[in-house]
């Protein structure tokens, strides 16, 4: 059954009915205080300007997306007014529920709430090594990422936000009046193919070792782009992995927080994910396009 059928999604407001939300953050999130958002802070955010966008399924909460009014600090000499952002914080679908459109459609939602308050730009962070949120942020919103940082949340191991040893992360902008993510929203332009991408030329950079037993290890060295596209590959189910094989996993982190070091500093930016079946194993890809005047109208009212 499509659980799609029975869900409806609103913002919620009221102090009592914001301590479900806290619940569904420890689902993912644990119990570590450093790692929920508390009830009192959501009020906050949810009565001043900023949204708890929550998903039930009947009575029963099974979602939430988290927002609020920012500002982009990059240039300083610009008002504030100039620089308002949505700074979209905190996503939570239960287990159940997810790959079933429920994260889709709550930022569908929140897309809908900055396009109502004039608001052109919804930004977040993710950890570049989960292939699950690169293909809903990357390859169904449209959204780009022209930034890797490192380290972004630190290297502290308490609440939840650093994995074997680092907090990396893709920063993403999704500028959601353009034309692009109008195409992927609506379906009105198909999105490229691994095989079309291949046909252009388009390098994968970093192709990894097979070992005997099946397991991907990362490349020893980068191949340069040969055109304005590359591809950087990463495990298609890297938390498996982290459980299953963590030395793996972190030389998986230090050959991914290098690979993107490289190619963004020449110019790239993210502005698509592929996942393929190919060679009898299941792969996935970013793609990375040179940040030429085509990628300009990122940054101007289309």
């Amino acid at each position: 059954m499509d659980k799609n059928n029975s869900i409806i999604i609103r913002p919620l407001r009221a102090f009592d009915e914001l301590r479900a939300v806290v619940e569904l953050q420890k689902t993912y999130w644990g119990h570590d205080l450093e790692s929920v958002i508390p009830t009192h802070m959501l009020f906050s955010i949810a009565n001043s300007g900023g949204h708890v966008l929550t998903a039930f399924d009947g009575d029963k909460p099974i979602g939430c997306l988290v927002g609020f009014l920012g500002t982009n600090t990059t240039d300083q000499d610009r008002p504030a007014m100039a620089n308002l952002q949505v700074v979209s914080k905190r996503m939570v679908v239960l287990p159940e529920y997810r790959s079933h459109g429920v994260g889709y459609r709550l930022k569908v939602a929140q897309r809908e709430l900055a396009i109502q308050a004039g608001i052109r730009l919804v930004v977040w962070t993710f950890d570049p090594l989960l292939s699950s949120n690169a293909h809903l942020n990357i390859r169904k919103l449209g959204a780009v990422c022209p930034r890797y940082v490192i380290d972004y949340y630190g290297t502290n191991p308490d609440g939840g936000l650093v994995s074997h040893g680092t907090s990396d992360r893709l920063m993403v902008e999704w500028w959601i009046t353009h034309r692009r993510v109008d195409e992927r929203l609506t379906g009105s332009r198909s999105p490229l193919t691994f095989a079309k991408y291949r046909e252009a030329d388009t390098i994968i950079m970093n192709p990894p070792n097979l070992t005997d037993d099946g397991v991907f290890t990362p490349a020893p060295t980068f191949l340069p782009p040969k055109s304005s596209l590359a591809l950087i590959e990463i495990p298609t189910n890297f938390t498996i992995m982290a459980e299953n094989n963590a030395a793996l996993a972190k030389a998986w982190r230090r050959h991914i927080r290098e690979a993107f070091q490289s190619i963004i500093s020449q110019g790239y930016i993210v502005t698509d994910f592929v996942r393929e079946h190919y060679d009898g194993h299941h792969h996935a890809f970013y793609v990375l396009s040179y940040n030429g005047p085509q990628f300009e109208s990122f940054r101007v009212d289309p």
